[in-house]
């Protein structure tokens, strides 16, 4: 009997690890990093993740800057140059989403984490270079690829190793550190507007600076262990063993309450689970976790890129439309900030439904005014709800998948949330330039009413649960 304590008392990660009982190798690594507390480990993985979102979020923000520089002379592009300039990143999301979702499946999710971010900084590179419209949209599309797949499989990652009853927090300080990257990258290109630097323009810093961010933060994901539940789904047992012993003698940085056990549609649908049941209850996941990733795009992607066009429209200068988008970015910030300390404690649907209604308010009122006042306000707290609205979508949609196909199911999700942001360009900026803002922001609207009606037919996806 004394033999017991004495294991109990040697600290949290190891007694989280002796507390787990005997079971079949399938789930024991799963369990062990379950009771896990948080440790030095699991804030390198979220630090790292978080760096590589901001540079991540920059280059898809820069859309917000690209549309109001090529809405101006001297670079003043066509509308539909335009639209295809702002579609072209997400159409290459549209095929690099599933394409690395699959392969983070197949061979990992460290190794395609690490690819996709070397891949970004080529092609961010390359997009630097740039001698026109056109050449700007192919290398655009080139770092949709890797843009596209980087957040699902990011959620998928640390899913995978975060302990369930911090998983919400520490996922919303992931984004809320990630959300610097489009304002840093909004005032760079404002900062050196209209001449740039050493001869070189504006907008093509932003490219360069991003690419050696991501490049950077992918050698650096090499100190980065394997996800050890996605090796033991794998088959790679004694590897699972070695990655989860390695979170176990990390030193505790925070405690961790034991997880809530898996509501029983998810279980349903755990790779493993026999029948016609779990099929039919993983199809149906998929299905409306699609739907939402489809709809969502319209008010959390596009609505924010087309704000400097909407400025531009209303009659700002480009470098009052440039301060406007620049200070809006910091409601992701603030946002998620505030939020990661209660995400764990609200349903994951009813916090999506909220936000969803918020933004409607918010959108209307920015649609409507014309003083930079309520321009501003409405505009950033849009974002701040958006903020609230996406890694919750994206940390759910995650959660409600398993292990073995956690991230190929994700990225298939996430490939229809690109699809939406390839397609809104090419009606909200018509709709805008044909009907104004307050038009553009009825079709963002409905989307949003849409996406509230859907998640209904989704799993509830309880906070703080364990995950297959």
């Amino acid at each position: 009997m004394s033999a017991t304590p004495q294991r109990l008392s040697a600290g949290p990660a190891q007694a989280g690890a002796a507390a787990i009982p005997r079971r079949a190798a399938p789930v024991e690594v799963a369990h062990r990093m379950d009771r896990l507390p948080v440790t030095r480990l699991h804030v390198l993985a979220t630090a790292l993740c978080a760096f590589g979102f901001s540079f991540d979020l920059m280059e898809m923000a820069l859309g917000n800057m690209l549309s109001a520089v090529f809405s101006l002379p001297p670079a003043s592009a066509s509308r539909q140059e335009l639209a295809w300039l702002l579609a072209s990143v997400y159409l290459g999301a549209i095929a690099g989403a599933p394409l690395l979702g699959h392969w983070a499946d197949l061979h990992g999710r460290r190794i395609v984490l690490i690819g996709a971010l070397g891949w970004l900084a080529l092609t961010s590179w390359l997009g630097a270079l740039s001698s026109g419209v056109l050449q700007l949209s192919l290398t655009r599309a080139m770092a949709g690829l890797a843009l596209g797949a980087y957040p699902p499989l990011m959620f998928a990652y640390l899913t995978d190793v975060l302990p369930p009853a911090r998983r919400g927090l520490l996922t919303f300080l992931t984004v809320a550190f990630g959300a610097f990257g489009p304002p840093a990258g909004i005032f760079l290109v404002r900062a050196l507007s209209p001449d740039g630097l050493w001869g070189i323009e504006a907008w093509r810093w932003a490219f360069i600076v991003g690419g050696a961010g991501a490049g950077g933060v992918a050698l650096l994901f090499r100190l980065l262990p394997e996800s050890p539940r996605w090796l033991e789904a794998s088959g790679r047992q004694a590897e699972a063993d070695a990655m989860a012993a390695r979170f176990e003698a990390s030193p505790t940085v925070l405690t961790a309450a034991p997880p809530h056990a898996p509501d029983a549609a998810s279980a349903a649908a755990a790779d493993g689970a026999a029948g016609t049941g779990a099929k039919d209850a993983k199809k149906r996941a998929l299905a409306s976790v699609s739907l939402l990733y489809l709809l969502a795009p319209w008010s959390t992607v596009a609505f924010p890129v087309l704000v400097g066009a909407v400025l531009v429209n209303k009659g700002f200068r480009m470098q009052d439309a440039l301060l406007f988008v620049g200070v809006s970015m910091f409601g992701l910030v603030i946002g998620s900030a505030l939020s990661a300390a209660f995400v764990d404690r609200i349903q994951r649907r009813t916090a999506l439904a909220g936000c969803g209604l918020a933004m409607v308010l918010c959108g209307t009122v920015f649609a409507l005014s014309t003083q930079p006042a309520w321009l501003i306000a409405a505009a950033t707290l849009f974002v701040f709800f958006s903020a609230l609205y996406v890694p919750t979508l994206t940390m759910y949609g995650s959660e409600v998948f398993p292990t073995a196909s956690r991230a190929r199911y994700s990225a298939i999700a996430w490939a229809f949330n690109r699809v939406g942001a390839a397609a809104a360009p090419f009606v909200l900026l018509p709709l805008l330039h044909g009907a104004g803002p307050l038009a553009m922001s009825a079709v963002v609207s409905g989307t949003l009413l849409a996406g509230i009606a859907v998640l209904w037919l989704c799993p509830r996806g309880f906070a703080g649960r364990a995950v297959h």
